[in-house]
């Protein structure tokens, strides 16, 4: 359910809401790819570079969707 205003538009805080909820979805799936890519990369000793790098891309990514999470529960 989304809040509307007296226009039946979407509330800021709705809009914010949505757009968060967006950022965090996508998020979670590039997390997911990166995941599955160190699983796949770790069976090859050649790629470790490519791992350790996508393992702090992995951390940052971790940082920005916890951040979201949290100004999405205060939104709510």
């Amino acid at each position: 359910m989304v809040a509307v205003d007296e226009h039946g538009e979407p509330t800021e805080a709705a809009q914010t809401t949505a757009e968060l909820q967006k950022q965090i979805d996508g998020l979670q799936s590039q997390i997911y790819e990166m995941h599955r890519a160190r699983e796949t990369t770790g069976e090859n000793p050649d790629l470790s570079s490519e791992v350790q790098s996508l393992k702090e891309k992995l951390d940052e990514h971790s940082k920005q969707l916890e951040q979201s999470t949290e100004k999405l529960s205060q939104l709510q």
